[in-house]
């Protein structure tokens, strides 16, 4: 029976009945220390889901001894339901298999999935599992977990919807912190509580007093407490409960005999209960099973069939503790040679290990390789910082130290990469291997934001880099200057590199040799959309892309990054989609799709949360800050973490503050590329509002330079815009008209009109003025730019125009689906199968009929049929 627990088991119910009555899925972490009784309410969870038909409970304990190995934690959870691997998709089913059974690629081949592919494939499967009814996870000492489980678990939980699957987690009060899951603090009981918690041992008022007093309300206390009456540890010197407890156990321990005591510390030491490791070591020893019987009748440990188990961890915690170091050392010898398994002798070696020996640090190298061809990228970090610890030679042991700076980044762990790489750069001077610590800390500054920082060590570091290093750092930090702004690293990189077309061309534009650099881009881009990448490979394409926005190639941007998203999606590679995804997002801007960009953004930044990248949320958010700045949304564009000048002198443009869009759009740094000229274009009609011509003629003469340069027609359109505005001439206006109707970008197309209209009213020319009103009208409408929607709408007033001024539109049905619906509508409507869907957006089979279930009254159709019937695809620009 739980006590003081009325809140946690209602909260615990809920979530269960969600799963079995309306098959929603929910994950919880119970926070709290040792012995507060977190894995009670895990138990109490299993026995309420017991009762129910077709239910599953699966189980993971996570165990210390285990933490150094990859997957260890997963192959506990789902070995029971490995049946079911044949089920899942390619690449997800190829991952689990790999995380199950220990193999990895062959050679030193990189895996041709990443880190994260393990852990849709677990949301897969458990999806699948609940079919048949609800599933419950339970996830106990989750801060012992190796770090591959416990990624891959937290991204299935993220990404929990309407499967009919609960996830708990119970973890300490210091651990697993920052997973985003809603969490569930257990307090200590209340004295009425504790009270009754003890009714049952008989003790006295005065022990009863003092065992309340000593527990603190701590239910694994009370209960020790509480048996051992007035054998209490002394309570004269203040000591925190669990301590208390481990004394308690401790005594306990030093009353056994000394064969039990020795047959406790190898359990102890082994750590995971496998019996023909303890036995082996137990033999070696002298000691062997039948020496456990009086541990077993003091209920410290439980032995059963091939495993044995303490009572609680602190049981083993205590035996651990209390032992001397030469006997712990001894048990950890015995282990390593009696282990079968080269990951656990590795472990057991290096914690006999007096002092530096390369043979043991050889094993945990050789382990930290096996776990990073699983995937494993955290395990490997810490692995190989194990192994440096135990190098005897300096130079392998930075090496070493190198190798876990590279495994913590890719794990997505900055500051442990930073940490490890400051480490190797004390032990070495070789500059080869100090540019390679470069190149991680700038990639840590990156990540950090400081990206102009970045930029500059990337490119000084790169110039003591290997062959191999050199040409890879001085792209990226090309990539870095471009985007940050830092012209003097660019201009750096491309002396360094004369032959390649990326980091010249753009150190071209950044020199103002648009002549020479855009031809160089271009190509680039026009090379790619004729070349088929090969599978696996997702930096060219989304690179390139890249360059097509820069260079205002609308078209090819989408139609490039849309390709890699696919094949991101294809070959199960989640943690390059998010940026992938922002490049896709900004073409849809740019091109006026405006719900598929927030649909595209809105999966980014959610895989970005679930694959535990929260800074990667911000950069993604500001892709929403132009979306904002024409829909004149003021409070959500400065609320952004990130917004640019070009952002807010748009908003500001907008809404009629002139002086204030220039004084922004000025601040916006000088770069040929089309966001920046946008800017200039915005700048230059904030100048003739403003009536400042003479601080518009320098912005034109540069963006005609650009629009000429790159022959985009919306950009040739919006040029002869602001040549109108400075010429205050009907005929540049008619050109721009003529060019905007086959180019994208509408609200550049809707912006000419309206100020085409608004020129002819003035010149008298009411009639003619209301055509190009009324089509500006019908795009501001489309792109919900209020601010220019009321303009147009009151100049097409002016001219006479009788009757509403609104210009009657069909009801868009997509509008009313969420970014998600859309998403699942889109895909449902090309006749690809729910499951086939679910493998492409991450998700689990069940949550995307979920979505069309929604979706279905909202499109008034009832059924996959009836979809195929509706046009669902974006209307092209």
């Amino acid at each position: 029976m739980l006590y003081g627990r009325n809140d946690e088991q209602a909260r615990i119910s809920s979530l269960l009945a969600g799963a079995r009555e309306q098959g929603r899925s929910g994950a919880l972490l119970l926070r709290g220390e040792a012995g507060i009784g977190k894995s009670a309410l895990l138990d109490h969870a299993a026995d309420l889901l017991a009762d129910g038909d077709g239910a599953r409970v699966l189980r993971v304990t996570g165990i210390d001894a285990e933490s150094g190995i990859a997957f260890a934690g997963i192959n506990q959870l789902l070995w029971p339901v490995r049946d079911r691997l044949d089920g899942l998709p390619g690449p997800q089913a190829e991952a689990l298999r790999a995380a199950l059974s220990g193999s990895g690629p062959s050679g030193d081949a990189p895996p041709a999935r990443d880190r994260f592919t393990t852990g849709l494939a677990v949301l897969t499967l458990l999806a699948d599992l609940a079919e048949d009814g609800p599933v419950l996870c339970l996830v106990d000492d989750v801060q012992w977990l190796d770090g591959a489980t416990a990624e891959t678990l937290l991204f299935a939980a993220r990404r929990l919807a309407a499967e009919g699957v609960v996830m708990l987690f119970a973890a300490r009060d210091d651990a697993f912190t920052g997973t985003g899951l809603p969490e569930l603090p257990i307090e200590r009981l209340g004295r009425d509580d504790a009270e009754r918690f003890l009714a049952g041992h008989g003790l006295s008022p005065a022990v009863r007093d003092r065992v309340l007093h000593e527990s603190g309300g701590n239910p694994l206390a009370l209960r020790e407490f509480g048996m051992a009456g007035a054998r209490l540890p002394d309570g004269s010197r203040p000591l925190p409960v669990t301590d208390r407890v481990i004394a308690r156990f401790q005594s306990q321990i030093d009353e056994l005999p000394d064969k039990t005591r020795l047959m406790l510390l190898i359990a102890a030491a082994e750590g995971r209960g496998y019996m023909p490791s303890l036995l082996g070591a137990a033999h070696e020893l002298g000691v062997g099973l039948e020496d456990l019987e009086q541990a077993e009748r003091a209920g410290l440990v439980e032995v059963s069939g091939r495993s044995i188990a303490f009572r609680h961890p602190l049981v083993r915690a205590a035996v651990y503790q209390g032992a001397v170091a030469a006997c712990r050392l001894t048990v950890h010898q015995a282990l390593a040679s009696s282990s079968e398994d080269a990951d656990c002798r590795a472990r057991h070696r290096a914690s006999a290990a007096l002092g530096p020996d390369e043979d043991v640090a050889v094993d945990l190298q050789d382990a930290a390789e096996r776990a990073r061809k699983r995937t494993g990228y955290a395990t490997a970090a810490r692995l190989y910082e194990q192994a440096a610890y135990l190098s005897p030679d300096m130079d392998t042991r930075g090496a070493r130290f190198r190798a876990a700076a590279n495994m913590a980044l890719q794990a997505g762990r900055p500051d442990e990469a930073e940490d490890f790489a400051t480490k190797a750069g004390a032990l070495t001077d070789d500059p080869a291997e100090l540019a390679h610590l470069g190149h991680v800390r700038a990639v840590v500054e990156y990540e950090r934001g400081n990206r102009r920082a970045a930029a500059r060590m990337m490119v000084e570091h790169a110039a003591y880099a290997t062959r191999d290093d050199r040409a890879a750092m001085l792209r990226a930090g090309a990539a870095y200057a471009w985007t940050s702004g830092e012209r003097p690293a660019l201009l750096r990189a491309a002396q360094s590199l004369p032959d390649d077309t990326f980091v010249g061309g753009l150190a071209l534009l950044a020199g103002d040799d648009l002549e020479h650099g855009v031809p160089l881009l271009t190509g680039l881009v026009a090379q790619a959309r004729l070349t088929t990448p090969e599978p696996g490979v997702t930096a060219d394409l989304d690179e390139t892309a890249r360059l097509a926005l820069i260079l205002g190639d609308d078209e090819a941007a989408l139609e490039l990054a849309t390709v890699e998203a696919a094949r991101c999606r294809l070959n199960g590679l989640i943690g390059a989609l998010p940026g992938v995804l922002r490049t896709q997002a900004q073409a849809q801007v740019a091109t006026g799709r405006h719900t598929d960009a927030e649909a595209t953004l809105i999966e980014a930044i959610s895989l970005a949360c679930d694959t535990g990248l929260p800074n990667d949320e911000w950069r993604l958010s500001a892709v929403f800050a132009r979306v904002a700045a024409v829909e004149g949304d003021e409070s959500r564009l400065r609320d952004m973490p990130e917004k640019t000048g070009g952002a807010l002198g748009l908003l500001e443009l907008g809404l009629g503050r002139y002086d204030d869009a220039l004084r922004h759009l000025e601040a916006v740094p000088h770069q040929y590329s089309a966001d920046t000229m946008l800017a200039t274009a915005d700048l230059i009609e904030a100048a003739m509002r403003a009536g400042r011509p003479e601080r518009a003629r320098a912005p034109l003469a540069r963006f005609r330079a650009w629009a000429d340069a790159v022959q985009q027609p919306w950009a040739l359109a919006t040029a002869l815009r602001c040549e109108a505005l400075l010429a205050d001439s009907a005929e540049p206006y008619e050109q721009a008209v003529r060019l905007h109707e086959k180019a994208t970008r509408p609200f550049e197309r809707a912006r000419t009109e309206l100020l085409y209209g608004e020129w002819l009213r003035r010149a008298r020319r009411r009639s003619d003025a209301r055509t190009p009103l009324r089509s500006a009208i019908e795009i501001f409408e489309r792109l919900r730019a209020k601010p220019w929607l009321d303009r147009a709408r009151a100049e097409l007033r002016a001219t006479g125009e009788s009757g509403s001024t609104s210009i009657p539109t069909a009801p868009v049905l997509l509008d009313r689906l969420t970014p998600q619906e859309l998403q699942v509508v889109r895909l449902a409507a090309k006749g690809i199968s729910s499951r086939e869907i679910a493998a492409q957006l991450f998700l689990s089979p069940r949550t995307v009929e979920y979505h069309l279930y929604k979706a279905y009254p909202k499109l008034g159709i009832s059924s996959r049929k009836e979809l195929s019937r509706l046009t669902v695809e974006p209307s092209s620009t």
